[in-house]
C-alpha cells in the first residue's frame, strides 16, 4: 500500500519545504493542468525541474493536459520516476506510454470516472499504474465519488486476469473515511491532498492512512 501525498494540496510558495514534511511518502504526486483538458492551471515542467532537485522522494506526474503524447516524454527525460496521461487526451497512447517507459519513468494510464475501464483492457500491456480518478479531473478538495468503487473492482479483476504486476492508484477525495473501502475494492496506490497537507502534522497523517489501507480486506489477486 502505497501513499502519494498530492502537492495540489500543499502550500506552493514553500514545495521544498511541503516535501519534505512528508518523508515517509512513497511518492510525491504532482497534478500537471493546463486549463484546457481541465478547468484549472497549476504548475508544469519548470516546477517539477526544481522539485526533482529539492527532494529525494520519487515524483508521480498526473499529466491532466491537451496533448500528453507532446509533453509526456519529457517529464519522463526530467526524472519523473512515474508519468500519467489521461486516456480521454492521449491520441497516441500505446507509443506515448511506450517513450515514457524507455526514458526510466512509469508509465500509467488514468481515467476518468465516467470513463468505462473495460474497453482500454488491451493496454494493459502498455502500462505500469492504472489510475482511477475518484472525483472529477480539475480541482483538489472534493468529495469521494462512491459510484467509482465498482470500477476499481472491475479494474483489479483485469489487472488479475492479465497477470501483470500493474498498479492501481485511486484519485481523489481519498481520506480516513474512504481509503479503506477503496483498498478493499483493489487499489494500491492512493494519492491524498488535504487528508496530508491539510493537516497540522502531515507524517503521522500518512502513517494513518496508511495503516488505514493495509487493514482493509483484500480483494483476491491483490498486489
Amino acid at each position: 500500500m502505497q501513499i502519494s501525498p498530492s502537492i495540489l494540496s500543499a502550500d506552493f510558495a514553500r514545495l521544498a519545504d511541503e516535501a519534505a514534511a512528508v518523508p515517509n511518502a512513497d511518492w510525491l504526486h504532482v497534478d500537471v493542468m493546463d486549463n484546457h483538458f481541465v478547468p484549472n492551471l497549476t504548475l508544469g515542467l519548470p516546477v517539477v525541474e526544481a522539485l526533482l532537485k529539492a527532494t529525494s522522494t520519487p515524483i508521480d506526474c498526473h499529466l491532466m493536459i491537451e496533448d500528453p503524447d507532446r509533453w509526456a516524454p519529457a517529464y519522463a527525460e526530467a526524472g519523473a520516476g512515474s508519468v500519467t496521461i489521461h486516456a480521454e487526451a492521449a491520441k497516441a497512447p500505446v507509443r506515448t506510454l511506450r517513450q515514457i517507459r524507455a526514458l526510466g519513468a512509469r508509465a500509467g494510464f488514468a481515467l476518468n470516472p465516467a470513463t468505462d475501464v473495460t474497453q482500454y483492457e488491451d493496454l494493459l500491456g502498455e502500462i505500469d499504474m492504472l489510475l482511477l480518478m475518484t472525483v472529477e479531473p480539475g480541482f483538489g478538495g472534493q468529495r469521494f465519488l462512491d459510484v467509482v468503487l465498482p470500477k476499481i473492482r472491475r479494474a483489479r479483476e483485469l489487472v488479475s486476469r492479465h497477470g501483470g504486476q500493474i498498479w492501481i492508484q485511486v484519485d481523489g477525495g481519498v481520506a480516513a473515511d474512504t481509503i479503506e473501502r477503496c483498498a478493499e475494492a483493489g487499489a494500491n496506490v492512493f494519492v491524498a491532498g488535504s487528508a496530508v497537507y491539510g493537516t497540522t502534522d502531515p507524517r503521522a497523517a500518512i502513517d494513518h492512512l496508511r495503516a488505514l489501507a493495509e487493514s482493509a480486506p483484500r480483494p483476491g489477486g491483490a498486489i
